[in-house]
C-alpha cells in the first residue's frame, strides 16, 4: 500500500492520514458529533488488532471503500492527486522525477486538466514554476491543501455513510467469525 508515518495535521487529528495511508482505521476517531454515541453494531471506535483476518482485509479494503466513497461523490481525484505525491517523493532519479512531476502538473494541476484539484491560483502558480526545476517537495502545498479538504470535508461524510457502515459490519463479522 502506502506505508507512512502518520501525523499529526493541522488540525491535529491523525484518521483520514490512516485510512489514506492503507494504514489502519484502527486509530480513526470518530468526528466530534459522534463521539459521545455509543457504536453501532456493538463495534468498539478501534477495530480488534488480535484478529489477522480482519485487519489484513481492512488494509485492502479501507483505502478502496474511501476511494469508491469519493468517486461516488465525484472528488476522487483528491485521493489520486495525494497517492500519486506520495509515490512522486519516492523518486530517486532526477529524470524521472523531471518526467513525473510534469505528468502530474498536466492531469492535476493544470487549469482545466483531466482531474483538476481544487486549489488556489497562488498555489497553482507556484507549482507551476516549481516544475520546471522539480524536488520531491514540489507539490506539498496543493498536496496539504487536498489533504485538508478530504479531512474536514470528504471524510466526515465518510464516516457517516452506508459505505463504511457496510465495511464495518463485515470487519465485525469477519472478525467474529474468525
Amino acid at each position: 500500500m502506502y506505508p507512512i508515518n502518520p501525523r499529526p495535521s493541522a488540525t491535529g487529528s491523525l484518521g483520514i492520514k490512516s485510512c489514506i495511508a492503507g494504514g489502519t482505521l484502527l486509530s480513526v476517531s470518530q468526528p466530534q458529533h459522534d463521539q459521545d454515541r455509543e457504536p453501532e453494531s456493538g463495534l468498539n471506535k478501534t477495530m480488534p488488532t488480535e484478529n489477522g483476518v480482519a485487519f489484513l482485509r481492512f488494509l485492502s479494503d479501507g483505502l478502496a471503500t474511501f476511494r469508491n466513497f469519493l468517486k461516488s461523490e465525484y472528488s476522487d481525484e483528491n485521493i489520486e492527486f495525494w497517492l500519486t505525491c506520495e509515490d512522486y517523493k519516492k523518486i530517486k532519479s532526477s529524470f524521472r522525477m523531471s518526467s513525473r512531476a510534469k505528468k502530474i502538473y498536466e492531469q492535476f494541476i493544470k487549469a482545466e486538466s483531466p482531474k483538476e484539484i481544487n486549489i488556489d491560483y497562488h498555489t497553482r502558480e507556484q507549482i507551476k514554476r516549481n516544475v520546471k526545476t522539480p524536488t520531491m517537495h514540489c507539490f506539498d502545498d496543493a498536496q496539504k491543501i487536498v489533504y485538508g479538504l478530504m479531512e474536514r470535508d470528504s471524510y466526515p461524510r465518510f464516516l457517516r455513510s452506508d459505505i463504511y457502515r457496510t465495511l464495518l459490519e463485515s470487519l465485525a463479522a469477519d472478525a467474529t467469525n474468525g
